[in-house]
């Protein structure tokens, strides 16, 4: 590592610690040109996850995006914001899991669908309306009916 204030390629590393959540080192070095100190972190480079759309594009997977749509579904309902950051850290934990780093937005839909038909059954009909583009009264009613 080179050193930042005098780009010196020598330098030392004087203290090294583990972040709380073990993802990230932190390493305090000293330059012994210079005599400056400075911190670097390390950690693992992720790939990132990218969904196929319905129509075959490909877009990065967002947690952002997947938090909106969830909490649009659980509006007025009793889905707390603790529930929705874990259905989200295990559909992208999921993820993550699989030997590729592409998946269908229809598989993604599918695993929030049945994270949220245990949470509370409005916010799963509200979310599968949309995720399954429900059209007419008679999809809502056979999934209601799937339901009872």
């Amino acid at each position: 590592m080179f050193c930042p204030f005098c780009k010196n390629l020598d330098t030392e590393v004087i203290e090294t610690r583990l972040s709380e959540d073990g993802t990230t080192i932190r390493r305090r070095r000293a330059c012994p040109k210079c005599q400056k100190r400075f911190t670097t972190y390390e950690r693992v480079e992720e790939l990132p996850i990218l969904v196929i759309k319905r129509d075959g594009r490909r877009e990065r997977f967002y947690r952002e995006k997947l938090r909106n749509g969830i909490l649009k579904a659980s509006e007025k309902t009793t889905v707390a914001a603790d529930q929705i950051e874990k259905i989200i850290s295990e559909v992208e934990n999921d993820l993550k899991q699989q030997e590729t780093t592409e998946a269908e937005s229809k598989v993604i839909g599918n695993m929030v669908a049945k994270l949220l038909k245990r949470i509370d059954k409005i916010a799963y009909i509200r979310f599968a309306s949309v995720f399954r583009r429900f059209v007419e009264l008679e999809d809502f009613e056979k999934e209601v009916k799937k339901l009872l």
